[in-house]
């Protein structure tokens, strides 16, 4: 493990399990996305569903961001609390109390842009149903997904015969563009994952061109999401700017997980050089049951474990002295337990510092994050916002 510095009076004086941002990490993250993005000629709208942290967003906004991307009509409107006046929902918005948020929102905030996903007939029904006659029409999107995927429709031909409908859906909709989401696919990159996202990004495009004349806003916008492929969004939307032309498209990404990266999936497969892992989770030692096996005070409850376990990075006793031989591999999760295996040089009551693979799966569990300066040491206290 790794011994980074840090305060040793401050690492005894806070409470154990807590969930730790590097600020300087997740701003260098925010800085080196809007210069890759500025540089590929994409518009940034980061999923903020990863964090739901308004400092955090805050940050990506000033960078440049073109907006935000969010999960649901709730997360929309938390954002929209927060100030943000470009919001793309990259979902279908069907639920009747749903729409009406939106609704109303939209009656309630004339510079709103508000983008959403559409994959049916029967979608298009409910946005119509709910927003004909608003004072602020709503954005739509159509979705195109992959067989076997999740949502969105199979074809560019499907695609262009929904498109349609949307563009005479009349007034409280506009045909906006077209939205993807390649991060389907494994996160892996291999050959014949590339390929399956080439291909996933290509029948986008194909929709995305095959519409260009229904378009019913000044900029329309070919949008795909993900952390792990966005080279590859690059070069679609590179190749879709030179087929459409004079037309003025909004090349969009959704990436959310580059701003705290991740010690695990991301931190494998992300084609961005310089990205930091941001996060972990410090925990104690709670006991040394068999020789080379520790259980450490942190479970499903406070890390992530849907894409990999956690990874010891560092270990310091309990006064903070570092224990740079320290050694473990996670091994088994439990609700509020880590069992480490090949353990060396830990003890009971000693501190662990835990990289954590899929941020997404992070700031849920904590209404609080402890956000560190370059010593480790706390410097704010900020908290995530799932609900209003």
């Amino acid at each position: 493990m790794d011994s980074p510095p840090a305060s040793p009076a401050s690492r005894r004086a806070r409470a154990l399990p807590e969930l730790c941002l590097d600020l300087g990490a997740l701003e260098h993250n925010v800085e080196l996305m809007a210069d890759w993005c500025h540089a590929h000629r994409l518009e940034l709208c980061p999923h903020i569903k990863t964090t739901m942290t308004r400092p955090v967003v805050e940050r990506q906004l000033s960078a440049g961001a073109w907006g935000v991307t969010v999960a649901t009509a709730r997360q929309a409107d938390i954002a929209l609390s927060w100030g943000v006046r470009r919001i793309l929902i990259a979902n279908q918005v069907v639920h009747p109390t749903d729409l009406a948020l939106l609704r109303q929102r939209l009656d309630a905030t004339p510079d709103l842009q508000l983008y959403c996903l559409v994959d049916s007939a029967a979608g298009l029904r409910y946005a119509r149903a709910a927003l004909t006659g608003a004072a602020t029409p709503l954005r739509i999107l159509v979705d195109v997904g992959v067989p076997g995927g999740r949502t969105g429709v199979r074809t560019a031909l499907e695609a262009y015969e929904l498109g349609a409908a949307v563009a005479k859906a009349g007034d409280g909709l506009l045909l906006a563009g077209v939205a993807g989401y390649e991060g389907v696919r494994p996160n892996h990159r291999d050959a014949a994952t590339l390929a399956a996202v080439d291909t996933h990004c290509r029948t986008t495009a194909d929709a995305f061109a095959s519409l260009a004349p229904l378009y019913q806003t000044p900029r329309p916008v070919f949008s795909m999401g993900g952390s792990a492929f966005p080279d590859r969004v690059a070069d679609t939307a590179a190749d879709l700017a030179r087929r459409c032309g004079d037309l003025p498209l909004a090349p969009v990404l959704r990436s959310g997980c580059y701003v705290t990266h991740d010690h695990g999936t991301y931190a494998q497969v992300s084609p961005l050089p310089g990205l930091r892992p941001a996060l972990t989770v410090r925990a104690a030692v709670l006991s040394t049951p068999e020789p080379g096996t520790a259980v450490v005070g942190a479970g499903k409850r406070e890390l992530p474990y849907d894409a990999g376990l956690p990874v010891p990075l560092a270990a310091y006793t309990a006064t903070g002295t570092p224990r740079p031989v320290a050694r473990a591999t996670a091994a088994q999760i439990y609700d509020h337990h880590l069992v480490l295996t090949d353990a060396q040089g830990l003890d009971v009551g000693d501190i662990v510092d835990l990289g954590i693979s899929h941020p997404c799966s992070a700031f849920d569990r904590w209404p609080d994050i402890a956000v560190t300066d370059g010593d480790g040491d706390v410097r704010e206290v900020w908290h995530p916002q799932f609900h209003l």
